[in-house]
């Protein structure tokens, strides 16, 4: 991790990566708990209405965007996909769509990233407390998915 020179930002950038991209003590992160999955798995449900795989992870990306937005000041509806929150993925999802939604995922998250690194030269301003709260709560949000990913995989392991 680049050290930004404000120990607050670095707290956050430390947090965003053990919780998306980075070993942390709390166990998987996001990245590590898609790893392996393939389409069938990532559509697969463990009851009706209940939300699978590609659903938590266009989830997780949705809220990053939302995150980045509220702090920016952004133009809501910019997501790549259209909806908010949930997006209802069908049971015969494609491996290229699949691929397409862990790279909103990853563009997403690199996006929320930089933002935050931007704020480390805009000023002491730039970090209310409003904003630090926001930016730690969408990291704690990435462990909380990271989590429920996990179950619904080996949900779907003792299927089969």
């Amino acid at each position: 991790m680049a050290k930004t020179k404000n120990p607050v930002v670095d707290t956050l950038l430390c947090m965003l990566e053990q919780c998306f991209e980075k070993n942390a003590w709390h166990g998987p992160h996001v990245r590590a708990s898609i790893r392996g999955a393939d389409a069938q798995e990532a559509a697969w449900r463990p009851q009706r209405k209940r939300k699978n795989v590609a659903e938590q992870v266009l989830h997780i990306a949705y809220w990053k965007y939302s995150v980045c937005r509220r702090i920016r000041r952004g133009k809501r509806g910019s997501f790549p996909l259209k909806g908010t929150n949930w997006f209802p993925v069908s049971a015969k999802l494609s491996e290229t769509r699949w691929e397409e939604y862990k790279q909103i995922l990853e563009n997403q998250h690199a996006q929320l990233r930089q933002m935050v690194v931007d704020l480390a030269t805009a000023g002491p301003s730039s970090l209310t407390s409003g904003r630090v709260h926001m930016i730690a709560g969408i990291a704690a949000h990435d462990v909380y998915h990271a989590g429920q990913i996990r179950l619904l995989r080996s949900m779907y392991e003792s299927t089969r």
